[in-house]
């Protein structure tokens, strides 16, 4: 699948696709010090000036979406127009800053063969530097400012993913030298993902399964974990309890690689946050756009759908928030957005309303794997 996607670059070369390298620690050792060297001879040639940091631009006009030329797979990727972090504008300065501090803890961690999660860099960075660090958001931003510079992965840079995720099913998991892990004998807690991208990256994994279901919920996951939904449907189930972190989302494209004929099917609710989380792990998203290519698969949109919802009470329909249409919103101002996901989305808008997965135990609570198996029968997803 990378390697597909990386030969396909060549289809974009009129736009400049940008992508961030993975490289040893040496490599990115050497980025970070040629950046250095760079900074160091502007300030000393014969006329100084302040400098800026060319930063591939993380936002919705620098983006595009790849069509699939090689694979299936669509994915976000960026351009390359830039913006700055300049140290000349009192607003930015402290952004400015903050890069090089960042970049400064990653060669440290390289340099001693560390890894650290997010948070583990922030409270490093707080007590280090607490004029510039003083909330977890500016340390994400500031790993993100990184990767734009450097073009490299940020467990490249030594950083893991905090992972929420979980797994269970058909599924055998083995790290090198170490032992096999069977999801399907994990109990109805499933199989915790590791953060450690690279080790996610090496993973040897076999299966049987012949559908690979990424359920939204926690609860959900559970329920049809508990139910062995697995069994009936010969299938990996796969959560990021909410939003997909990094990991997750990288344990389900190299899922995606390895058994390149399971169709991936998403169970979420029929309200924009479902779908903008569905849109994740089937595209990426623009703040992860220079690394897109390596977290988005073909994911198809199994339920809920708008033409489930004769199935659920008008009791159990809930109206529309206030977040829930600044989410629609943006999804309706994205060109990722494929058509008949479109009318899904209008659909929840005009009616005002939005339907949770739990709505349907209005027909028991084993009626979720007979839900999921009569649409998988049906080829009901789109």
């Amino acid at each position: 699948m990378e390697e597909a996607c990386k030969s396909s670059l060549n289809f974009f070369s009129d736009q400049q696709l940008c992508y961030a390298d993975v490289l040893s620690p040496l490599e990115v050792i050497a980025r970070i010090q040629v950046a250095v060297l760079n900074f160091l001879r502007i300030l000393t040639s014969p006329a100084p000036a302040i400098s800026d940091l060319p930063l591939v631009a993380r936002k919705s006009s620098n983006s595009r979406l790849s069509q699939g030329l090689l694979t299936q797979t669509s994915w976000i990727f960026l351009t390359n127009a830039f913006s700055a972090r300049s140290l000349s504008r009192p607003n930015a300065a402290k952004a400015f800053i903050r890069v090089w501090k960042v970049m400064a803890m990653c060669s440290q961690i390289l340099g001693q063969e560390k890894k650290v999660t997010q948070r583990e860099l922030f409270y490093k960075l707080l007590c280090d530097s607490p004029d510039y660090f003083s909330s977890q958001s500016q340390v994400n931003r500031t790993v993100q400012d990184v990767v734009a510079l450097l073009h490299c992965s940020r467990y490249s840079l030594g950083i893991m993913a905090s992972s929420r995720g979980l797994v269970a099913g058909r599924l055998l998991l083995q790290e090198p030298n170490q032992g096999v892990v069977d999801c399907a004998a994990c109990g109805f807690s499933g199989h915790g993902i590791s953060g450690d991208l690279s080790s996610i990256d090496n993973l040897i994994m076999k299966t049987d399964a012949r559908y690979i279901i990424v359920v939204e919920k926690h609860a959900i996951f559970q329920r049809l974990v508990d139910d062995r939904v697995f069994n009936q449907i010969p299938s990996i189930i796969i959560t990021a309890k909410g939003y997909p972190d990094i990991a997750t989302r990288l344990l389900l494209h190299r899922m995606s690689r390895a058994f390149p004929d399971l169709p991936i099917l998403a169970l979420v609710d029929w309200n924009p946050a479902g779908l903008a989380i569905l849109c994740t792990f089937k595209f990426g998203s623009i703040g992860m756009g220079l690394e897109a290519y390596r977290y988005a698969c073909n994911v198809k949109w199994l339920g809920v759908r708008g033409d489930d919802l004769e199935l659920i009470p008008e009791q159990a329909l809930v109206p529309l928030k206030p977040k829930d249409l600044q989410i629609a919103k943006s999804l309706m101002s994205s060109e990722i957005l494929q058509e008949n996901y479109r009318e899904e989305l209008t659909l929840m808008v005009e009616s005002g309303q939005r339907a949770e997965i739990e709505a349907l135990y209005f027909h028991g609570y084993d009626y979720l794997g007979k839900f999921i198996a009569k649409k998988i029968v049906q080829a009901n997803y789109i």
